[in-house]
């Protein structure tokens, strides 16, 4: 699998997601600047990192969203190429509309950073399949902004297409009916606020998002 990493001004998990990719692919991922306007010839996964892009001015993900590179990311994905969204990653997919929905202020205001359990809501897209029999898994999560909103059509649009993807059993932000992760509707883009590049090493003491990154080289 060719992947890439996009960093950003503000960018802080890009190393972290390009550490995770090597240990699971054995091969580096190319580190893609927010300027330029081409992706690596043949990249198969396009990963959009955690962070503050652009110091999460305006809103999280909105300057980082009209960044060159994303348009050469949503071209990646309109061919049908894959694309993970990890926190702000997530953010930056919905204000690039590659995603619906919105992330927002958490409820209470505050920034949450700790580990959550998660459902497994769907185990049969390429960014999940490696958690076959698993129900749940526990993943890390930090960030102010990571409350999902959409309006009920498109809530139900989601639960009923089988887009939900991962979803909070112990909701730390208020997201619309516990949703921490989703994809869009060919299932090839996939935007989650957990973080599970902090949860694919044993040396960190956490797997739970490893598998993650085990079903998008199985799917490539």
């Amino acid at each position: 699998m060719k992947s890439a990493v996009v960093v950003f001004p503000g960018s802080n998990c890009d190393r972290d997601a390009a550490r995770a990719l090597e240990r699971m692919t054995g091969a580096a991922p190319a580190m893609v600047w927010h300027k330029d306007t081409e992706l690596p010839q043949g990249t198969d996964l396009v990963v959009l990192p955690g962070g503050f892009s652009y110091g999460d001015y305006l809103r999280s993900g909105a300057m980082a969203a009209r960044s060159p590179v994303v348009r050469a990311v949503a071209a990646h994905a309109d061919r049908g190429g894959l694309v993970l969204g990890i926190c702000n990653g997530f953010q930056v997919l919905t204000e690039a509309r590659l995603l619906p929905g919105a992330l927002t202020r958490n409820t209470g205001l505050r920034f949450v950073c700790r580990e959550v359990p998660l459902a497994i809501a769907n185990a049969n897209t390429a960014f999940t399949r490696a958690y076959r029999e698993a129900r749940d898994t526990v993943i890390p999560v930090a960030h102010g902004d990571g409350r999902f909103v959409a309006d009920e059509s498109a809530l139900d649009r989601l639960e009923g297409e089988g887009r939900v993807v991962f979803r909070y059993l112990n909701n730390p932000n208020g997201s619309a009916r516990d949703i921490a992760g989703i994809v869009n509707d060919r299932g090839n883009v996939m935007g989650m606020m957990p973080h599970p590049e902090r949860a694919s090493d044993a040396a960190l003491g956490r797997l739970g998002g490893a598998p993650v990154f085990q079903s998008l080289l199985e799917a490539a």
